[in-house]
């Protein structure tokens, strides 16, 4: 398994890219390239600009994290995965529902890929539960009869077996995946909201400050960045706030 846990506050962060065309993408990228780890690039982006939004990130000298949350029969996913790391994309996500097998047939034939064409193997992550989703919706939409963490858990568990190298998944839930992962599993949270940011429409939301404290390895982090007046004031509050969390968890020690 490839392990990459975060050296520092800059590299915790994942800026999700979504807009809706390739020059506010670019725009982006160049204002805060120093200030966060990883740029996101999900369905909204690559719908509109494909693979080219993958390239301009590179050749800015980032790193890219593509959340497309592969689910379909294992086959289609594996070889969609493997074309991926042919195009050296970083870190990319796989729903755990889509089953074991589409799971470990998509993590060997990446790491064959990146063994067969020299590159650097990427990291696979498993998407447990969507942050949109709450108690209520697992229970009476998707008639599944847990509570959250334990049904997290068990994906999470899933995940493991089939030597993916981390989920996505909410801070609220990081106890009970480490207790079943140990600590060395990656887990990145999304749906990041500083205090001063509107929830708009997630549902399991924490702050950066939370992820910390929970144990997060990674936090996605968009809107209240994209959508700041001034965004290097926005993210600098962020990396301040994971500086201070972390200080004051050595402090506890």
């Amino acid at each position: 398994m490839v392990v990459k846990k975060p050296q520092n506050a800059v590299e915790r962060i994942i800026l999700a890219l979504d807009v809706d065309t390739l020059e506010e993408a670019r725009g982006l990228v160049v204002q805060l390239k120093d200030y966060v780890g990883y740029f996101k690039v999900g369905l909204q982006l690559y719908t509109a600009c494909g693979y080219d939004s993958v390239k301009m990130i590179h050749d800015m000298g980032a790193k890219v994290f593509f959340d497309a949350k592969f689910h379909d029969i294992p086959n289609t996913v594996a070889r969609a995965s493997a074309n991926l790391v042919k195009n050296d994309v970083d870190f990319f996500d796989l729903h755990i529902k889509g089953g074991s097998k589409m799971l470990s047939t998509t993590c060997r034939l990446c790491r064959e890929v990146a063994k067969k064409y020299d590159k650097p193997a990427p990291t696979i992550l498993g998407v447990t539960l969507l942050s949109s989703f709450g108690q209520k919706t697992l229970n009476q939409e998707l008639n599944v009869n847990m509570n959250i963490d334990e049904y997290v858990s068990r994906l999470a568990k899933v995940a493991l077996e089939a030597r993916l190298d981390g989920v996505v998944a909410s801070a609220s839930e990081v106890g009970a995946i480490r207790r079943v992962c140990g600590d060395e599993f990656i887990i990145v949270c999304p749906a990041i909201r500083p205090t001063w940011s509107v929830v708009d429409d997630q549902v399991r939301v924490v702050t950066p400050t939370d992820a910390i404290e929970a144990g997060v390895d990674y936090m996605v982090v968009g809107r209240p960045v994209i959508s700041a007046k001034d965004r290097i004031e926005a993210i600098t509050l962020i990396i301040d706030e994971i500086e201070e969390a972390k200080e004051t968890i050595k402090e506890r020690l």
